[in-house]
C-alpha cells in the first residue's frame, strides 16, 4: 500500500418508506432486469419506524453548520474517560517490582469485558465486539514470532550532534566511534540501542545525567573534521504498562516502549545493511538487474507489533530498486538504452531525462588517485565540458591562475589528464552560489542509493519476478532468515534481555463461506455458488443486462479495418449473448493515425452527432466508443481524459494484441465491464435479494469508499487525488457512482469531502463529495440513507487519529447540512494492504486446504492472535491466488455506531467482495475501496495524460515544464452523464 490494495466492510441502512414508496416509484423484480426500488418487503418483521422527512435536496437557504458544535459533538462521542481520579481507579494496582515478561499471562481481556478508561485527551477505537465464530475451522501460520523481554528499566537519552548530521549513516558512524572510545570509561561498558537521529537506549543508568563528547572523525576522501555529541538524559521506563496493555488491562498502548524495544532488534541490521524505512537490503541476500541502469536488491522487513500473543516479530522478504553502483558514462548509456556515447553530446530532451533520472544520487570522484570524494548531484549543465566556463578558486592553483575563467574541458586536460568525452555536459554539484563542475566520465555511482523515481511497466515486472515466491517457498525462505539473523545471540538483544522464538506462529482460523450469487431468469443457471474464489458466465445472464443503441468503433492501431470490424461483430455478438441489448449497428467504424488523437475524437464526436441526428435517433450522442489503441498504451489517459471530461461519452479501450486473439473469455471480460459502464448490473448477492443480510437490508443503507493516490516520487509540483464512490442501488448495493477530486500533493486527509463556498446571490452553499453522493442516493431510491458504512482505504497506523477526526466530522457536517438533526449512524473501517503479515497453510502436502497456488483458501479469516489485543480489526484472503503468496487484507473499526458483530463485518465484507464488477472472481479488497482507487487513478490520467505511460525511451516519462506543474493542480470536471456510471470499470 503507497502501491496498493484493500478491502472495506459495509454499513447497514434504515427501514424503507414501506408501500407509499412503492407505490411512488415502482420497480420489478431483478430477474426482469430491473433496478430495485427502496421497498421493505422481504425484511426481517421488526417495528416499523416513525417515517421521517426527507431532506431537502436544494442547497437554498443552507445554513453552515456550527463546525465548533459538530466538531464537539463527534469529540465527546470518540472519547472515554475523564481526568477525573475516578477513572484511574479500576486500573489494577501496579507491582512495586514487576517480573513478568512482555507477554500476557493470561491472554487479552475478553471480548466485550469491561475495560479500563483512558485519559481525557486519548482517543480510541471501539473495542472488539467479540470473536468471529462463522466458517470452517483450520489452522495456518503466520510470519510473527513471539518476542519476550524482561521487565527491566529502559533508559531514553536524547542525542544532539554538533555541527548537526542530516546522514542517518554518518550519524551512525560517529555513535559507533563515540561507543568504542568511550564505551568502557564513560558509559559503563553498555551497549546503547541508536534510532540513527536523535535518541539513545540502554538496558541500565549511565553514570551521568549530560555529558559532551568531542570526537576527531576521519572521512573515506582524507577529510578530518571534530564533532560535540551532547547525550543527556530524558526519561527511564519499564514494561509494566506494555504488560499491561498486551493483557487488555490498559487501552493506552504505550509506543514509547514498544519502539525502544523495536530499535534494539534493529541495531544490528541497520550497522551492517541499508536501510529502507523498516526493511533492510543487501546484495548478500540477491540482486538483479532490471534495467535502466537500475537493480533489484532482496532483503526483509521487520517491525515489533504488539498483539494478542504478546509482542511478535513480523518478519517479510521485501525488494526494491537501486541505483547500480557503476560510472556514470555506463549508467547513462543504458538508462538511454543507447550502443555507445552519441559524437554530437545527448538531444536536450534526453539532458532532461538524465538530469530528472539523476537528481539527488550521490556519486564520488575517481580522477584524483587515493582520494575519493563525494557529491550529490543538483542538475546536468546545459553547456558540454568543452564549452562550460568557470573561474578558478584560490588555494585551489598557483597564485598567477587565481581568479582565471577557464573550461572545465581544459583545466582537466591542463591538472588530471584529457577528458575521453568532452562533448557532453557536466555534472553539477553544490548551490548555485558556489556550483562544482565535474565531467560524467570521472563520476562512479555511490552503492546502496535507492532509486525512488517512478519505475517503467518493464522494471516493475522484473522486480514482480523477482519478489514472487510460492507460498512454501517464501515460508522456508523466512524461517532461514530469521534463522540466519539469530535475534538470540544479537548482543544488543542480549544486553536488553529480549528473545526471539524461531518459530512462525501457528493460529487459528477459519474460513467463510461464499455467497450464493443471483443471475437473471433467462439464464440456464439462474444462480451461482463460486467455487474456490471464482466462477464463469458459462449458461448465465447478467441479472440487469444495460442497453446500448448508439456506438461506434475508431482505430488508432496499425491492425486492418477487417480484423477490428470482425472484433466488433463477436463483441456484440456475446454481448447479446449474456444478456446486454447491443444495436449490431455501429454508428460507424472510423480509422485515424494516432498521431492527432485528440483531434481525431472530437472531429468523431461531432460526425456521430450529426450522423444520429440525421438517422433520427433516440439518443443524441454515443452511448459508448470503442477505442482500439495503438500498439503502445500511452495514449490511454489522453483518450480518457477526452472522452470523460471533454466529450461526455463512455468508452472501451482495447489493446491491439487481444483483438488479433479475440478469444471468448477476453470478449465476455469485456462485456462485464460495458455493462456496468452504460448502466447495468452483472451479478447481485442472493442474500441482498432476498434482503438477508443483517443490518443493510434491514433499511436504507449507503456503503463508501474513500482512496487517495499520490504521485510519484520526485513529482514534487504534482497534487494527489483523492475518489469517493458510495452505493445507489440499496438494497442491491452493486452500482457505485464515483467523484473525484485533486488536493494538496501527498496529502492524505481527504479535503473535499464537505465544504461550504461562499455565493454572491445564495450565501454559504454547502457541497463536497460526501453530500453529492447523499443526495444522489436520495434521487435514486427517495429515501435517505438510515445507515453509512464508510470504507477508507490507503491509510497508515499514524494516521489513524487524524483520518477519523476530520473525515468523520466532514461526514457529520454534510448530513447536517441537508436536514437538521440527520446524523445516521456511522461504521468507519480502514482497509490496509500495504502490511507484511502473511498467511501459509498449515500443511502445504494437503490440497484440500489450499487454492491451485498453494495459498490458504478464499474466505480465510484470522481475528485471533496476531490481531489487537483489544480493539475492532482481522486479516481477510478473500481472493484465490494467482502466483506469487497472497496478501491478506487488514480490516481496522476506527469507530462502529452501527454496533456490528465480529461475524456480521466479517461476513458481510467477504460476499461484497464476490461482487466486483470487472471480473468473475472474488478480490483481495472489499468492492467500495477498489472501485475508489480505480477513480482515483482514473482521475490521475487526467492530469497527468500521456507522460504517466510514458513516451520517452523504455517507456518512460516526459520531463514536466513549469506550466504543465501548474496544470496539474486543476483537475478537470467530470461531465454529468460520465458521473451517473461507473466509468472507473
Amino acid at each position: 500500500m503507497s502501491g496498493r490494495d484493500g478491502q472495506r466492510g459495509r454499513g447497514r441502512g434504515g427501514r424503507g418508506r414501506g408501500t407509499a414508496a412503492q407505490e411512488r416509484n415502482p420497480q420489478p423484480s431483478p430477474s426482469q432486469g430491473r433496478a430495485p426500488g427502496g421497498r421493505s418487503g422481504g425484511a426481517p418483521p421488526q417495528p416499523q419506524p416513525q417515517p421521517q422527512p426527507q431532506p431537502q435536496v436544494q442547497p437554498s437557504d443552507l445554513r453552515d453548520p456550527s463546525a465548533s458544535t459538530i466538531s464537539r459533538e463527534l469529540g465527546e462521542r470518540l472519547q472515554i474517560g475523564s481526568s477525573s481520579g475516578s477513572s484511574q481507579a479500576s486500573v489494577p494496582p501496579r507491582p512495586s517490582q514487576p517480573t513478568a515478561a512482555a507477554t500476557p499471562e493470561s491472554g487479552s481481556a475478553a471480548p466485550g469485558s469491561s475495560l479500563p478508561p483512558v485519559s481525557s485527551k486519548a482517543l480510541v477505537f471501539p473495542s472488539r465486539p467479540g470473536f468471529g465464530t462463522v466458517g470452517m475451522k483450520c489452522r495456518v501460520r503466520a510470519n510473527h514470532f513471539v518476542v519476550k523481554a524482561a521487565a527491566k528499566n529502559v533508559f531514553q537519552y536524547e542525542i544532539k550532534i554538533d555541527p548537526e548530521v542530516k546522514s542517518r549513516a554518518a550519524s551512525r558512524a560517529l555513535m559507533n566511534k563515540l561507543i568504542e572510545q568511550f564505551g568502557e570509561s564513560h558509559l559503563s561498558g553498555r551497549l546503547p540501542a541508536y534510532d540513527g537521529r536523535n535518541i539513545l537506549y540502554t538496558a541500565g543508568s549511565l553514570p551521568f545525567t549530560s555529558n559532551v563528547f568531542e570526537l576527531n572523525f576521519s572521512y573515506k576522501d582524507g577529510r578530518e573534521k571534530t564533532y560535540k555529541v551532547s547525550i543527556k538524559f530524558a526519561k527511564d521506563f519499564d514494561l509494566y504498562s506494555l504488560i499491561q496493555f498486551l493483557q487488555g488491562r490498559q487501552r493506552e498502548c504505550p509506543y514509547d516502549t514498544i519502539t525502544a524495544l523495536d530499535v534494539v532488534l534493529r541495531e544490528f541490521p541497520s550497522q551492517n545493511y541499508v536501510a529502507v524505512s523498516r526493511s533492510f537490503f543487501s546484495p548478500e541476500f540477491g540482486s538483479s538487474p532490471v534495467g535502466d541502469g537500475v537493480e533489484c536488491w532482496r532483503g526483509y522487513f521487520q517491525s515489533l507489533r504488539p498483539t494478542q500473543l504478546g509482542l511478535t516479530l513480523n518478519v517479510d522478504l521485501s525488494a526494491t530498486s537501486f541505483y547500480k553502483s557503476v560510472n556514470l558514462i555506463d549508467f547513462v548509456l543504458e538508462y538511454l538504452n543507447l550502443q555507445s556515447v552519441p559524437p554530437h553530446g545527448f538531444q536536450d530532451r534526453q539532458r532532461l531525462q538524465l538530469q530528472k533520472a539523476l537528481k539527488g544520487v550521490r556519486v564520488e570522484t575517481i580522477h584524483v588517485k587515493n582520494m575519493l570524494r563525494r557529491y550529490r548531484i543538483t542538475a546536468l549543465t546545459p553547456l558540454p565540458a568543452s564549452k562550460l566556463m568557470f573561474t578558478i578558486d584560490e588555494g585551489k592553483v598557483e597564485t598567477s591562475s587565481r581568479g582565471t575563467e577557464i573550461s572545465v574541458a581544459k583545466y582537466f586536460r591542463d591538472n588530471y589528464g584529457a577528458l575521453r568525452f568532452e562533448f557532453l555536459p557536466c555534472v553539477k554539484a553544490g548551490n548555485d552560489s558556489k556550483p562544482t563542475y565535474l565531467p560524467m566520465e570521472v563520476c562512479n555511482i555511490v552503492g546502496g542509493q535507492r532509486y525512488i523515481k517512478k519505475l517503467n511497466e518493464r522494471q516493475v515486472t522484473q522486480i514482480l519476478r523477482s519478489a514472487c515466491q510460492r507460498p512454501a517457498d517464501k515460508e522456508r525462505s523466512i524461517i532461514q532468515l530469521v534463522k540466519q539473523n539469530n535475534y538470540n545471540l544479537d548482543k544488543h538483544a542480549k544486553q536488553f534481555s529480549i528473545t526471539v522464538d524461531p518459530n512462525l506462529t501457528t493460529i487459528e482460523a477459519r474460513i467463510l463461506p461464499p455467497p450464493r450469487l443471483k443471475y437473471h431468469d433467462s439464464g440456464r443457471e439462474k444462480m451461482c455458488q463460486p467455487s474456490v474464489g471464482q466462477w464463469n458466465m458459462l449458461n448465465k445472464r447478467m441479472v440487469d443486462g444495460g442497453s446500448v443503441d448508439a456506438w461506434a468503433c475508431i482505430n488508432f492501431s496499425r491492425l486492418g479495418g477487417d480484423v477490428v470490424e470482425n472484433f466488433c461483430r463477436a463483441l456484440v455478438s456475446v454481448c447479446n449473448n449474456i444478456g446486454l441489448s447491443f444495436n449490431p449497428n455501429p454508428v460507424d467504424v472510423y480509422s485515424r493515425p494516432p498521431s492527432q488523437i485528440e483531434n481525431s475524437l472530437r472531429e468523431m464526436h461531432k460526425q456521430s452527432v450529426e450522423a444520429l441526428k440525421r438517422m433520427n435517433a433516440k439518443h443524441k450522442q454515443l452511448q459508448l466508443l470503442i477505442i482500439v489503441l495503438p500498439d503502445s498504451s500511452s495514449l490511454y489517459g489522453t483518450v480518457k481524459r477526452v472522452c470523460e471530461t471533454e466529450l461526455g461519452i463512455i468508452s472501451q479501450c482495447c489493446m491491439p494484441k487481444n483483438l488479433s486473439k479475440c478469444n471468448d473469455q477476453y470478449l465476455k471480460n469485456l462485456s462485464l465491464k460495458i455493462n456496468v459502464k452504460v448502466g447495468g448490473r452483472n451479478t447481485v448477492l442472493e442474500d441482498a435479494l432476498n434482503k438477508r443480510i443483517p443490518l443493510v437490508s434491514d433499511a436504507p443503507t449507503i456503503i463508501f469508499g474513500a482512496d487517495v493516490t499520490h504521485p510519484a516520487p520526485g513529482e514534487d509540483s504534482m497534487c494527489s487525488i483523492a475518489a469517493v464512490v458510495a452505493s445507489m442501488d440499496w438494497p442491491w448495493v452493486t452500482k457505485y457512482r464515483g467523484l473525484v477530486s485533486a488536493q494538496p500533493h501527498r496529502q492524505e486527509i481527504i479535503e473535499d469531502l464537505f465544504k461550504v463556498d461562499r455565493d454572491p446571490q445564495r450565501g454559504n452553499v454547502a457541497g463536497g463529495m460526501i453530500r453529492e453522493l447523499l443526495v444522489a442516493f436520495y434521487k435514486e431510491t427517495r429515501t435517505k440513507p438510515h445507515r453509512i458504512i464508510f470504507y477508507r482505504d490507503g491509510v497508515s497506523e499514524t494516521q489513524f487519529k487524524d483520518v477519523l477526526l476530520l473525515e468523520m466530522d466532514a461526514i457529520r457536517k454534510a448530513c447536517a447540512s441537508l436536514q437538521e438533526g440527520y446524523l445516521p449512524p456511522v461504521t468507519f473501517v480502514v482497509v490496509q494492504k500495504r502490511h507484511h503479515t502473511r498467511l501459509f497453510p498449515e500443511n502445504h502436502n494437503n490440497r484440500d486446504m489450499m487454492d491451485r497456488s498453494g495459498n490458504i483458501l478464499p474466505g480465510t479469516i484470522v481475528d485471533r492472535a496476531i490481531c489487537h489485543p483489544t480493539e475492532f480489526d482481522f486479516f481477510l484472503c478473500s481472493h484465490a491466488g494467482i502466483q506469487g503468496t497472497s496478501r491478506p487484507a487488514h480490516y481496522h473499526v476506527l469507530y462502529d455506531e452501527n454496533k456490528f458483530t465480529a461475524d456480521g463485518l466479517q461476513v458481510l465484507t467477504n460476499n461484497l467482495c464476490y461482487t466486483y464488477a470487472r471480473c468473475t472472481r472474488s478480490v483481495s479488497i472489499v468492492p467500495p475501496a477498489y472501485y475508489a482507487h480505480l477513480a482515483a487513478f482514473r482521475a490521475r490520467y487526467y492530469i497527468e495524460g500521456e507522460s504517466d505511460s510514458g513516451s520517452g525511451p523504455s517507456g518512460r516519462g516526459v520531463t514536466r515544464d513549469s506550466s504543465a506543474a501548474v496544470a496539474s493542480s486543476r483537475l478537470p470536471t467530470l461531465m454529468e452523464n460520465i458521473k451517473d456510471v461507473m466509468f472507473y470499470c
